[in-house]
């Protein structure tokens, strides 16, 4: 081989390699795009969580897998229609027990969830699981648990228990796509 054809050669492996480069970037640009677009704050939550882009990014992966293979489904009419007069009787009982009403709708979020297929067992695992589908309510489910816990111990004021059924109001909505009427 000549001098001239080495020098081709190495001109076309540089280019593929720097072709193959610029496609591998331009991929994974999409691929965070897309992500922080489907999660939402959620991405940026996990990118905290994980310390990197690359973690964070397997990690939503990973959930997405473990919730697609998951037998999620919509309730019954005669299942959303329990939980939704069940949830009408915990918001009426705030007004008098609001430490209570935020136990009780706490607990009617797992059963919502479990009734769903959610495997409940583990809370930061429910979160990740909900963030799949409902990317938009996880940080206020977050926020909710946070206070029903300070609640348990007694450290809550009225306005954080307010909060608290307010982030789980809206969850609950989700779950049960209940139509707004605000």
């Amino acid at each position: 081989m000549d001098t001239n054809m080495i020098v081709i050669i190495m001109i076309a492996v540089v280019v593929l390699v720097v072709v193959a480069f610029v496609v591998w970037f331009i991929l994974r640009k999409r691929r965070t795009k897309e992500l922080r677009k489907r999660f939402g704050s959620e991405y940026d939550y996990t990118l905290d969580k994980t310390g990197g882009q690359r973690l964070a990014e397997e990690e939503l992966a990973k959930r997405e897998k473990r919730v697609h293979a998951l037998e999620i489904h919509r309730l019954s009419p005669e299942e959303r229609e329990n939980f939704l007069g069940r949830w009408r009787v915990i918001q009426t009982d705030f007004v008098d027990e609001p430490s209570a009403a935020v136990e009780k709708a706490d607990q009617l979020i797992k059963e919502v969830m479990q009734a769903l297929g959610f495997p409940v067992d583990d809370f930061e695992k429910r979160a990740a699981d909900i963030s799949v589908i409902h990317p938009n309510v996880v940080p206020n489910y977050r926020s909710a648990h946070a206070i029903a816990n300070k609640n348990k111990l007694g450290e809550v004021g009225t306005e954080e228990l307010r909060q608290a059924f307010v982030n789980y109001r809206a969850l609950f909505e989700e779950l049960l796509e209940v139509e707004k009427t605000d």
